[in-house]
């Protein structure tokens, strides 16, 4: 049987159909968010991020990753020394296989919850012995996550408009909070940080609803930290095609973590050509998750709009943003206080 949606619900409750002791998981990359679900199966867990070996791993992922291999008691995380891309979850009674899904879903919060981006299939039963060896294969050759590495990023400055001089450096993306108005630097009334006060005017928001702007320059400058928006299939119901807000791992400085979208919608050249990139950075399943939680950081109370003023205080008006791992994302908003 092919999966092509629902397959973090498909993932996760597979351990009820069959009779297992263990699920084993080997993904080419791997988010933390999934990792830490683990802790909801009765049984021991095993997950493999398999392309540390050439890729290496950014060091808040692997904190990230860290953090969950201490925490949770049943579950242990590995890093493959060799390259390995595959995306196998494989469930095993006593040392055997019993169930297994193949595809091309990684073990991350984007691989497992958006829709016909990604598939899984059954194997069948005379694939098993062949997976249990592909398994102590990939095992012998994998180390404990905390005897990893991690892969340093090099730094560099550059202007990017008249307007505003940003501090980029490769791979790292400065996300302005403000934007400049008679050559000042001001919030969005109701949009950024204070979408929600949209409520004040009958839009049907909370009130601490809140996005991060992706602006036109940070597209141009980093057309790969942000993907490309995909069409998905046809409505059945409008006849439509609509376009994925791809589902991502936030991983604040702070250690907080939340599910964020790549939402909206806008045009950038590339190669000649005419691309749709996402807008925006929510939360999900709320967007007043993130709101209330930059609120708190800034020290503004809920439910009231940001000022301008309210960054300078706080000592930072832009969150950097760097990709840790597909679809897993590192926002540092660190003031250095």
């Amino acid at each position: 049987m092919l999966f092509y949606k629902d397959l973090e619900r498909i993932v996760f409750t597979r351990n009820e159909l069959v009779k297992c002791d263990e699920l084993i998981v080997i993904s080419g990359y791997v988010g933390p968010t999934p990792v830490s679900k683990l802790a909801e199966l009765p049984i021991r867990s095993t997950v493999i991020y398999g392309m540390y070996g050439s890729d290496g791993i950014q060091s808040r992922l692997h904190s990230a990753l860290l953090e969950q291999n201490s925490l949770l008691e049943r579950t242990s995380v590995l890093y493959s020394t060799t390259p390995v891309h595959s995306k196998c979850y494989i469930w095993r009674l006593k040392n055997e296989v019993v169930a297994s899904l193949i595809g091309s879903a990684n073990f991350s919060t984007n691989g497992l919850t958006t829709p016909f981006k990604e598939v899984l299939a059954e194997s069948t039963v005379d694939t098993f012995e062949a997976l249990n060896e592909y398994i102590e294969l990939v095992l012998k050759q994998s180390i404990p996550c905390e005897e990893a590495k991690i892969t340093k990023l090099n730094r560099r400055r550059e202007v990017v408009s008249k307007s505003t001089e940003l501090d980029f450096k490769d791979g790292i993306a400065s996300m302005p909070l403000y934007r400049i108005e008679a050559g000042q630097k001001v919030m969005a009334e109701k949009n950024g940080l204070n979408w929600g006060m949209a409520k004040l005017s009958g839009s049907h928001v909370n009130i601490n609803d809140a996005n991060i702007q992706i602006r036109t320059d940070i597209i141009k400058h980093y057309p790969d930290i942000f993907p490309s928006k995909q069409k998905a299939p046809l409505d059945d119901s409008t006849g439509r095609r609509a376009r994925h807000n791809d589902a991502i791992e936030i991983l604040w400085d702070d250690g907080t973590t939340m599910v964020g979208l790549l939402e909206g919608s806008q045009s950038q050249e590339k190669n000649g050509v005419k691309v749709k990139y996402p807008k925006q950075i929510s939360s999900h399943p709320r967007k007043r998750i993130m709101g209330e939680y930059l609120r708190k950081r800034l020290g503004v109370p809920e439910g009231q709009a940001i000022k301008y003023a309210d960054l300078e205080s706080y000592g930072r008006d832009d969150i950097s943003i760097s990709l840790q791992g597909e679809g897993i994302y590192y926002f540092d908003f660190n003031n250095g206080k």
